[in-house]
């Protein structure tokens, strides 16, 4: 089964979307990759939905990917006398470590480290943005704070603090425990939640240990702060606009989601754009047309995924979510401007051979309009480097080990095929020429594209180029 479109799809599994069929179903519509909420997901139900995926990879014949998706930490004021109150605009209102039921007055904030870090000037926003209080005075006890927005608080409301970057580990004791068992599970992608600075990711990755790639999810401002350095230690990055949206102004979300592609496309990382993309269609079966255009600017701006979450996890056409996704970025890329666009924004190859080969292999397919690119990655590194030039022609991904094609199921661009390694120059011809002519991609007498590393099966040694005709010979490069 070969995808008519570059950009890739993350689904949300939910109650909407659990059983094999519906997976079976979300895959067919359009899904590469399914998301697993740790959030809501206790482990023998990720266990289950992990058997559930790979069932239906096995019955397609077409590696498929599975990301896990970490918590993080939750930060929360504590209970509240009679479950809430109307805090008014202009008012003085403290939070402090007092465990008693708040008031009018005063909540409770069991987070001591918040009170170490915070200080005068910073913002604090409760539930999701609604409430918006203004630090006057902190104390090791007390934060004293101004109401900016009012509004109804009610217990256990969410507290995030944009301007205060707080000492606190990305990774609480659930996420470890939740780490440490989808990686035995053998899932493909981890996603980190509330990554703050470049040590957060140094720890998920110690913790990894390498059994699953690292995604950081950029919804905290510092994240931004920090993003060439995330991205450096990260294997890919998703613009989480949900949290973001709360705690930068929501009319600076759409430039910084532009910043974020372009970085990691430069850096050759996957970027994910997720939250709210058909939000609508939870309930309705068709989206409004500013999810429609929302969805086709991260397309044309050459994001590798667009997610859906609450749409195919809880929504009422979970399959549907898929399909009008798959039609949208299926148009955009049909669309006569979407080459100039994603052209504009590519960058030079890195000074390496295996990046001058990958850039020479898209120059040369596009020059003598070949049929396909073919590249052969054992790690996936080749692949990630042939999707980083965002070449016109289909790239076709060869590897021997299953785990990287599922993970590259999330790169732009890429069709993976699990195949034996080659024996030799002539097997690697011919199996290459087989495999672009059985997907689909060329016909008898067309021209491909092959890179490959010489010694064969040597991992990042890709440094050879070789045209081929599908049914004839070929011509080294």
């Amino acid at each position: 089964m070969k995808r008519e479109r570059r950009c890739k799809i993350v689904a949300t599994l939910g109650p909407a979307s659990s059983s094999e069929e519906m997976i079976g179903r979300l895959f067919d519509a359009g899904a590469d990759v399914f998301r697993i909420n740790m959030s809501h997901t206790p482990h023998e139900e990720a266990k289950r939905l992990h058997g559930a995926i790979r069932a239906v990879e096995a019955d397609r014949g077409r590696p498929i990917g599975i990301l896990a998706d970490l918590q993080g930490p939750k930060l929360r004021v504590g209970k509240i006398d009679g479950g809430s109150v109307e805090l008014d605009n202009g008012q003085t209102f403290k939070l402090d470590q007092n465990a008693k039921p708040g008031d009018r007055k005063r909540v409770h904030l069991p987070h001591p480290e918040i009170f170490a870090a915070v200080e005068p000037g910073h913002i604090l926003l409760l539930d999701d943005g609604k409430i918006r209080l203004e630090v006057r005075e902190c104390t090791a006890k007390t934060i004293t704070t101004t109401v900016i927005f009012g509004g109804v608080l009610s217990d256990r409301k969410g507290v995030s603090l944009p301007d205060t970057v707080i000492p606190v580990s990305a990774m609480t004791p659930k996420d470890r425990n939740d780490l440490e068992y989808v990686a035995q599970l053998g899932v493909d992608w981890i996603a980190l939640s509330f990554v703050q600075r470049p040590d957060d990711v140094s720890e998920g990755r110690k913790l990894t240990r390498g059994r699953a790639a690292i995604m950081v999810k950029v919804e905290k401002p510092s994240a931004l702060k920090w993003l060439d350095e995330i991205l450096e230690l990260s294997d890919g990055i998703m613009v989480a606009r949900g949290d973001l949206g709360v705690e930068l102004p929501l009319e600076q979300v759409p430039g910084r989601q532009k910043q974020m592609i372009r970085a990691a496309r430069r850096a050759g990382k996957p970027v994910v754009v997720a939250t709210q993309m058909l939000e609508s269609m939870i309930h309705s079966p068709v989206p409004t047309r500013a999810e429609v255009s929302d969805v086709a600017t991260a397309v044309f701006e050459g994001a590798d995924a667009v997610m859906l979450s609450a749409e195919s996890a809880v929504g009422d056409f979970p399959d549907g979510a898929i399909a009008t996704m798959d039609r949208i970025a299926k148009e955009v890329e049909r669309d006569p401007f979407y080459p100039g666009i994603i052209h504009a924004q590519r960058t030079d190859p890195e000074p390496t051979s295996a990046d001058a080969i990958s850039a020479a292999a898209r120059t040369v397919a596009e020059t003598l309009n070949l049929a396909a690119i073919v590249c052969y990655t054992g790690s996936g590194a080749t692949g990630m480097r042939a999707a980083r030039e965002r070449p016109q022609r289909q790239v076709i991904a060869l590897t021997p080990n299953p785990a990287t094609g599922r993970r590259l199921a999330l790169v732009w661009g890429l069709h993976c095929v699990l195949t034996a390694d080659a024996q030799d120059l002539d097997d690697m011809v011919d199996r290459a020429c087989r495999i672009a002519f059985q997907e689909g991609f060329a016909s008898s007498g067309q021209r491909i594209i092959i890179s490959a590393g010489v010694p064969l099966g040597t991992p990042g040694a890709t440094n050879m180029l070789r045209i081929a005709f599908v049914g004839g010979h070929s011509d080294g490069v």
